[in-house]
């Protein structure tokens, strides 16, 4: 650290945790807010919290990113990082500290393969839900035609699908934030980037499943529910995907397995990446092509076969 101002020799980071928090919380979202929040008395406080500002040094931040490598997976630990930079960012404007934020990013990140159902599993898990009159089992078949996330899936509502013009709305998210001391709530909001706010062309299965049993709800109340003020919690909605997969005998893959099955499929029948991006919602390209790369190798080789 560079020159420092004695204005600040008993505030903790904490204290500048604190004034972050409240900077930030009228210009992001309330779930964004909870979740800086969560990460910050989960995560940086019980490390970093009671060390004045004039103690913090560097080391402390590194050690820190060190440790949290050691403890939770990559994308974890990175969220936290971007947490922390934005805090020493503000505490060097306010304060006049030169914190030097050149620390680590703390990732390792390998490209992997992403886990997906094969064709057999695909087909089997089709099978079910078709053949299901449940309309909570039906949410997952709109997951894999779609490749909607949970929290989108929990916050559908029957006027987000337009049967007439054959499209089907992602415009909200549902997702539990935390408030602090054990304390929770879900909430229902607008996604996170604008292009998570997209149209999605409905598949012809998806048609004539859903429009018959559409009839029988409002077009205000969440599909998983039926009910127009109360949604779906995406934690009890993994139970029954859980228990949809016991039924069909399917082994167990996380829920989102059905978004990168739906892209995987998307990749293989030829869709472009530009567009496959904009169906699943991403912030940008890079992100479908650093997700997907692996997967149209079957594509590529296709191709290079020719030559």
């Amino acid at each position: 650290m560079g020159s420092i101002k004695t204005n600040f020799e008993n505030v903790t980071f904490r204290k500048g945790c604190d004034e972050w928090l409240a900077f930030k919380q009228n210009s992001v979202k309330e779930s964004s807010y909870f979740n800086y929040k969560f990460k910050i008395d989960k995560h940086l406080n019980p490390d970093l919290g009671d060390k004045t500002l004039l103690e913090l040094t560097n080391y402390d931040m590194n050690e820190y990113v060190i440790k949290k490598k050691q403890e939770m997976k990559d994308c974890g630990i990175k969220d936290i990082v971007i947490v922390l930079k934005s805090i020493l960012r503000y505490l060097k404007k306010k304060y006049k500290i030169e914190y030097d934020l050149e620390f680590n990013s703390g990732s390792n990140y390998n490209m992997k393969e992403i886990e997906v159902f094969n064709d057999n599993e695909r087909q089997k898990i089709t099978k079910y839900l078709l053949e299901s009159n449940c309309i909570k089992d039906l949410e997952i078949l709109i997951s894999l035609y779609t490749g909607l996330r949970i929290g989108e899936i929990c916050g559908l509502k029957w006027e987000d699908i337009d049967f007439e013009n054959k499209v089907l709305l992602v415009r909200k998210t549902a997702q539990r934030v935390y408030l602090g001391k054990n304390n929770t709530k879900i909430i229902v909001t607008v996604p996170k980037t604008r292009k998570s706010l997209r149209k999605i062309p409905l598949a012809k299965v998806l048609i004539e499943k859903l429009k018959p049993i559409s009839k029988d709800y409002s077009l205000n109340s969440f599909i998983l529910t039926g009910k127009e003020d109360k949604c779906m919690e995406p934690l009890v909605y993994r139970y029954t995907y859980r228990i949809i997969l016991k039924e069909c005998k399917v082994k167990y893959k996380k829920f989102h397995c059905l978004r990168h099955t739906f892209a995987t499929r998307c990749i293989r029948v030829g869709m472009d990446i530009k567009s496959l991006s904009e169906v699943l919602g991403h912030a940008n390209i890079g992100i479908t092509l650093s997700t997907y790369v692996h997967s149209s190798y079957e594509v590529k080789k296709k191709y290079i076969d020719k030559l």
